[in-house]
């Protein structure tokens, strides 16, 4: 009896969601026992071309990690989501666009300016920037073109499942793949972490205040902290009452506030704008002046509120106006 296929692929990220599969450990040798891996680019030379030849449905699941920023990842997406059965968004940026979302705040000529021509570190005299198409010696070499925003798995093929985290834990990742192999899998649709606010699993939550008002707003780098208090009690921006739990709270855990990498639950529209209206509606000052003094303190609003999901949010991009 032939053993289930499953692929594996890497799109605009970081690799980290890689290294969880790696951080299976021994459990990883279980699950190469039960599948065959198909597909791996990162770790095993597979061709493009053979899972081209594959039946459409032959893979069992494709777990794919990262954003689709690039015509090429388009491409790869279409493939494997025809190859296969189960679609499934492995991580932060295939769930929400995660960090390379954040490309959305600018064009792509912006983006292509700066880092081939403007960026401080460039030295690139002729403005040369990589060419799609281009003649060497008889040969024709390609290059993927970068697509105008960055978008989600699910803004390009339809998703079965995700499964959350930047990058996603080793239990979670445990949990998705037993499913899978179990038939045990949950509604389609569903995000495998548990559908509720991380401050249930945070080991700060006894202190979380009930009622607090902001005078001020900190970074973490910017006071010494109190490692038993609710970071949002010590005027720290901290996204768990807006995010998914299932972390189990690793950052705060490590002395960090949430980030909201697991993305909001079943109940939020906009993760980001879940948490602006509750610290907004708990600034103490309410003239404009003494609002504005408080929100200085947090610099960079969208990094901050929407670091992994500006792509799915009500936002998604910055709009360009003919004048701009």
């Amino acid at each position: 009896m032939s053993k289930p296929k499953v692929a594996f692929y890497w799109c605009a990220s970081c690799g980290g969601c890689e290294e969880t599969v790696v951080d299976l450990a021994e459990d990883i040798l279980g699950v190469v026992e039960k599948v065959d891996i198909v597909l791996w680019p990162v770790a095993m030379d597979f061709k493009y071309k053979d899972v081209e030849a594959m039946p459409d449905k032959s893979i069992l699941a494709t777990l794919l990690n990262g954003a689709i920023r690039s015509t090429e990842q388009e491409e790869m997406a279409r493939l494997l989501r025809r190859k296969s059965q189960y679609m499934i968004a492995y991580g932060a940026c295939a769930h929400l666009g995660g960090i390379p979302g954040l490309a959305n705040q600018f064009t792509r000529e912006h983006i292509l300016k700066f880092n081939y021509e403007d960026g401080p570190s460039m030295a690139n005299d002729k403005k040369t920037r990589p060419q799609l198409v281009t003649e060497d010696n008889g040969r024709t070499p390609r290059l993927p073109a970068l697509t105008n925003v960055v978008r989600s798995l699910d803004q390009v093929v339809e998703v079965d499942y995700y499964v959350p985290g930047c990058p996603p834990t080793p239990k979670i990742t445990r949990a998705a793949v037993t499913a899978l192999l179990e038939n045990r899998l949950p509604p389609k649709g569903s995000v495998i972490a548990p559908d509720i606010a991380l401050c249930d699993e945070c080991p700060r939550k006894a202190t979380k205040p009930a009622n607090i008002s902001f005078r001020e707003f900190k970074r973490p780098h910017q006071a010494l902290m109190d490692p038993q208090k609710c970071f949002l009690a010590q005027g720290v921006v901290c996204m768990g009452p807006s995010t998914r739990s299932g972390c189990e709270a690793a950052c705060i855990s490590g002395g960090m506030p949430c980030t909201g990498c697991f993305g909001p639950t079943s109940r939020v529209r906009d993760q980001g704008l879940k948490i602006m209206s509750s610290l907004c509606s708990n600034i103490e000052p309410k003239d404009e002046q003494g609002i504005s003094a408080v929100i200085q303190g947090i610099p960079d609003p969208i990094g901050t509120f929407y670091r992994y999901g500006l792509a799915k949010s009500l936002l998604r991009r910055k709009v360009n106006l003919p004048t701009d």
